[in-house]
C-alpha cells in the first residue's frame, strides 16, 4: 500500500515538471518571435538623402584669389628687340613710347635724308669729272646738262668733299640708330626688373637727431623700418 501512495506521487510530479517545461518552451519561442518582429521594424529605416561634404560647401563659400603673374623682365627684353617700344608696353610705361620712337625717328630721318643726299652729290661729281675729260678721252657732257646750276657754278674738289661729308654722315646715322636702340633694350630691361621691388609705403627710411651719450654731442642717424603688409583679404576671411 505504501509503495502504490509512493509510485502515485513520483508520477504526478513528473507529469507537473512536464507540462510546466512545455508552457516555458511555448513562451520562449513565442517571445523570440515578437523579438525578430520588433526587429525588423527597428531595422528598416527609410532612405535619406546623402549630406554634401562639408569640404564642398567651404569650398564653395571661400572666394577664389587668383595670383597675380610674376613680371618677367626677360620678356621685357625680348619684346625691346624685336621692335622699339614692345618692352616699354610690357612694363606699362606707355608715356615712354614718344620718347622711344622720337629717339628712333632721328637717326631713321637722318639716314634717309644722307643717303638721298649723297646720291645726288656722287651723280654731280661724276657728271663733272666726265664732262672735264679731254674730247676722246670719255668726254661725256649728257648728264652735266641735267644738273643744278649750284653744281655747275662750284669746282670738283668742293662737291667730293661735300660728297664724303654726307657719306660720313650716313653711316653715323646708321650707328646713332643702333646706339637708340639698345638704349631702348636697356631701359625696358633695367625697369622690368625693377618692377618687382617694394617701392610702397611699407618700406620707409628716415632721418632722425640723436644724442651720443659717449661723445655727449648731438649726431644723425639714418633709420630704416619695414612694416609687414596686411592684405585686405586675409581680414576679411578673418572676420
Amino acid at each position: 500500500m505504501f509503495n502504490l501512495k509512493l509510485i502515485i506521487a513520483v508520477c504526478c510530479l513528473f507529469s507537473t515538471t512536464f507540462l510546466n517545461a512545455q508552457s516555458d518552451k511555448q513562451i520562449l519561442s513565442q517571445s523570440s518571435m515578437f523579438g525578430q518582429k520588433d526587429s525588423s521594424q527597428k531595422t528598416t529605416v527609410k532612405p535619406t538623402k546623402p549630406l554634401k561634404d562639408s569640404a564642398v560647401i567651404a569650398k564653395a563659400d571661400t572666394p577664389i584669389v587668383k595670383a597675380k603673374p610674376k613680371h618677367n623682365p626677360r620678356i621685357a627684353t625680348r619684346r625691346s628687340l624685336y621692335f622699339p617700344g614692345l618692352g616699354q608696353i610690357y612694363n606699362r610705361e606707355y608715356w615712354k613710347l614718344p620718347i622711344v620712337y622720337g629717339a628712333i625717328a632721328i637717326p631713321t630721318y637722318t639716314y634717309i635724308f644722307n643717303t638721298n643726299y649723297y646720291k645726288e652729290l656722287q651723280f654731280a661729281y661724276e657728271a663733272r669729272y666726265k664732262a672735264a675729260q679731254p674730247i676722246g678721252q670719255g668726254q661725256d657732257s649728257t648728264d652735266y646738262k641735267t644738273l643744278l646750276p649750284i653744281y655747275k657754278r662750284v669746282d670738283v674738289a668742293s662737291i667730293q668733299s661735300a660728297r664724303n661729308a654726307t657719306r660720313k654722315n650716313r653711316d653715323y646715322s646708321i650707328l646713332w640708330f643702333f646706339i637708340v636702340w639698345g638704349l631702348n633694350v636697356a631701359d625696358a630691361t633695367v625697369f622690368g626688373h625693377l618692377k618687382n621691388f617694394d617701392v610702397s609705403n611699407d618700406l620707409t627710411l628716415n632721418i632722425k637727431p640723436t644724442f651720443n651719450p659717449t661723445t655727449r654731442g648731438p649726431g644723425i642717424s639714418l633709420v630704416v623700418s619695414y612694416k609687414t603688409p596686411t592684405h585686405k583679404m586675409s581680414s576679411v576671411l578673418s572676420k
